[in-house]
């Protein structure tokens, strides 16, 4: 990253989130598969598993996922402005979008066409979300323990009803514990 005046740099960061905004559908993960090609492969500012952290603490907080993960990201590049600028960035677009529809909804919602859209949209999401996914995931299997831990996650939640609240305190904890063993060498 080139060093260049702060305020200019996160008017830069502003543009690039409210551009990622304006042009992803389909909630955090497909903007996760946008902020990767843009932020670790196009621009090279982060790294992939500086993403991926930055991913865990997001979905980690209360809060909107993206603009938690915006947020952090932003502050990580251009401090407190550029974390202001990531979330103003991000969810101008919506907040357009939105308000232009709620106008105009009484217009478009019986409309072919705009049903088309909509679900040539939909359609479109799937695979956006599906290459986020392989992408940022596929670094994370390298170690079994992790694949074991994914599996049987992925078990309890669908022969159980247990919470994903209850899922995550038991995932933090197996993690202390896998830990706290490996601290004493016994593995």
């Amino acid at each position: 990253m080139k060093k260049e005046n702060a305020i200019i740099f996160n008017l830069r960061l502003f543009w690039i989130f409210f551009r990622i905004g304006c042009f992803t559908f389909g909630g955090g993960w497909s903007i996760l598969a946008q902020m990767e090609q843009e932020f670790v492969v196009k621009r090279k500012w982060i790294t992939k598993d500086q993403l991926l952290d930055l991913t865990a603490v997001g979905k980690s907080v209360p809060g909107i996922m993206i603009t938690n993960i915006g947020m952090l990201l932003g502050y990580q590049l251009g401090g407190v402005l550029g974390g202001i600028c990531a979330v103003l960035g991000i969810a101008c677009p919506a907040v357009i979008i939105l308000s232009l529809i709620a106008v105009f909804y009484e217009h478009v919602k019986d409309n072919f066409w705009y049903h088309c859209m909509l679900t040539g949209i939909q359609a479109s999401v799937v695979p956006i979300i599906a290459s986020a996914a392989c992408s940022l995931g596929k670094d994370i299997f390298e170690e079994k323990k992790s694949l074991i831990i994914c599996a049987s996650a992925f078990i309890i939640i669908v022969i159980t009803s247990i919470s994903n609240i209850v899922l995550i305190i038991l995932g933090i904890l197996c993690a202390l514990g896998w830990r706290k063993i490996k601290s004493y060498d016994l593995f």
